[in-house]
């Protein structure tokens, strides 16, 4: 996807890249490119959900062909509607068989895109016909809820939360929580979401840090206290 600079609580240091960035699949300009570039960052920052997938443009509908089911992929399209927002598109993919929990070729389902392009009437649509929200993407684990924090879509992040089926201590391949992505980015105004359904603030990643010591080395120390509190009352 085009890369977006993201403005982070200070302190914060992030890996990026800028890469190819692949057209839709009915644009005859073909796919444009992008140099890469990279920076390397602090161990207990939150590895970033998927980076690869292009952002909605003016063509972000798909027209999807009428021919049979049988002669096209149609699964390509979930994920441009996905990014775009477009309930109506993924509906008709929906009813037309297309799989909820297709990966694209980075290992992103059509929620997890969703989640992270802030299109909260998707994030329901795919909620409502089965989507999985606690599947990660194939290169860090990240889950859907994940993403939408990392990006900051609240509205993303409460359909998610408001879904039973919804994991919040779900972890990626470096042991984050959702928990700990709300502290790395200063979240505070869905701590208190999470902490109603039941997110154990007291687990650590794999280096070792809790949400509360994460919110601290960004220098958030309200949001840190306010992260203890809960572990303990959680703990009893």
């Amino acid at each position: 996807m085009n890369f977006m600079l993201l403005k982070l609580p200070a302190g914060a240091l992030l890996a990026f890249a800028i890469v190819a960035v692949p057209a839709f699949a009915h644009d005859p300009a073909g796919p444009t490119q992008a140099a890469a570039a990279g920076a390397h960052a602090n161990p207990h920052a939150a590895t970033q959900p998927d980076q690869g997938h292009a952002a909605p443009t003016a063509h972000a509908t798909p027209a999807i062909d009428s021919s049979p089911l049988a002669a096209q992929d149609l699964s390509r399209y979930l994920f441009d509607a996905a990014r775009a927002g477009d309930v109506e598109v993924l509906k008709s993919l929906l009813a037309r068989g297309v799989q909820v929990d297709a990966r694209d070729e980075r290992g992103s389902t059509a929620l997890i895109l969703a989640a992270y392009y802030g299109k909260a009437d998707a994030v329901r649509t795919l909620l409502d016909a089965g989507a999985s929200p606690n599947l990660g993407d194939s290169a860090r684990g990240n889950t859907a809820l994940m993403g939408a924090l990392f990006k900051g879509e609240i509205e993303s992040a409460k359909r998610l939360l408001a879904d039973p089926r919804t994991d919040v201590n779900a972890r990626n391949a470096a042991g984050q929580t959702a928990a700990m992505f709300a502290a790395l980015f200063g979240r505070a105004d869905l701590v208190e979401a999470l902490a109603a359904r039941q997110a154990d603030f007291a687990l650590t990643d794999a280096s070792g840090a809790t949400a509360e010591a994460l919110a601290r080395t960004q220098g958030n120390a309200a949001l840190a206290d306010r992260l203890a509190a809960l572990s303990r009352k959680r703990g009893g």
